[in-house]
């Protein structure tokens, strides 16, 4: 039994939990001493952190490649499952040493009891960090990242309009405490490698759009690269917090991948996309209160309206839904491809 197959606190997974992958990971890295597998290290400060990336890309040019070393960095809060994993796989395949923080970051999180009920299982993460191929594993406490917390930071990032709408008006200063951490953690690996890509999953697209102009407006020089969803057998986004549902809670999400995909089918079959009766499919779900279902211009997250949705969608789109399904809230995203050019 892989770390996939088991939720973070190393109980068996229920079935529909969205927590297993159907496809099997990389073999393991083996130690030479033990013949075990082989975890990365572990970095608690900031000093061991790039200490141990300048020496994993030292080690990588001394291989003798004529290409510049490039790393690829995978941020997480942790409670690691396939989703993440994909993450790490992608950025194995990619680059030459790879790097996964985990930190549960407080700024980004606007109910103190999410945060402290969110899943904290560093030890089930590592190994599935060793399965997936991580070179080390930036674990910080909070005092390392912001000390003096919580008097600090005084100096924060902010997301702007693009995070006060959607996520952002339900979450309020959500996507100013993501861009701030993660400024942090791409300023942190910056200066020890030569190249930085990093890596985010898709489901998360508007968090996606606004790491991407925080790099582009900003002048970070990061590569950030998108990663599909994975989604269990029976299409549910796989997100950490799907470890606290209970089993008619699971059932009851699945509502979410549905809806999403009504409009897609519709959008591909270059049919008018019906927003309004996806909503209803999550309104009539037992169990969900949906927040938002919309569809959403792919670049500046404008909303779509009726005059575009009522005929086939000339370029893609992105349908985005946020829904409590107690006692955790979910989110799921799907892209709606275009029909054609205009005749």
């Amino acid at each position: 039994m892989t770390p996939l197959d088991r939720v973070p606190d190393q109980r068996p997974v229920p079935a529909g939990t969205g927590l297993t992958l159907e496809d099997a990971l990389p073999a393991p890295v083996e130690s030479e001493a033990d013949g075990v597998s082989a975890r990365p290290r572990l970095a608690r400060t900031v000093a061991e952190m790039r200490s141990a990336l300048r020496e994993l890309v030292a080690h990588a040019t001394d291989d003798g490649d004529a290409e510049p070393v490039t790393v690829g960095l995978v941020p997480t809060m942790g409670a690691l499952h396939g989703g993440h994993a994909a993450l790490v796989r992608r950025a194995r395949a990619e680059n030459d040493v790879v790097a996964v923080s985990i930190f549960v970051n407080p700024l980004q999180f606007g109910d103190p009891a999410d945060l402290e009920h969110y899943p904290r299982t560093l030890d089930a993460d590592l190994d599935l960090l060793a399965a997936a191929g991580a070179d080390v594993v930036f674990a910080p406490d909070v005092q390392e990242m912001y000390p003096g917390y919580p008097d600090a930071p005084i100096v924060t990032v902010s997301a702007g309009r693009m995070g006060e709408v959607l996520e952002g008006a339900s979450r309020p200063g959500h996507f100013d405490g993501v861009a701030t951490v993660v400024a942090k953690l791409w300023n942190i690996a910056r200066p020890a490698v030569p190249a930085l890509r990093s890596y985010f999953g898709q489901k998360d697209a508007q968090q996606l759009t606004v790491l991407r102009r925080l790099a582009t407006d900003l002048d970070i020089d990061v590569d950030v690269r998108a990663v599909p969803i994975v989604r269990s057998p029976e299409g549910l986004a796989l997100s950490s917090r799907n470890t606290r549902l209970d089993a008619a809670g699971l059932e009851h999400a699945l509502v979410l991948s549905r809806a999403l995909r009504s409009l897609a089918d519709a959008a591909a079959a270059g049919e008018p996309v019906d927003v309004q009766a996806a909503r209803r499919m999550v309104e009539d779900e037992p169990g969900v209160e949906l927040d938002h279902l919309v569809v959403v211009d792919r670049d500046t997250f404008a909303e779509l309206g009726p005059e575009l949705l009522c005929q086939p969608l000339r370029r893609e789109a992105l349908a985005l839904v946020a829904a409590h399904v107690p006692p955790v809230r979910l989110i799921d995203t799907m892209v709606l491809p275009a029909a054609g050019p205009l005749p």
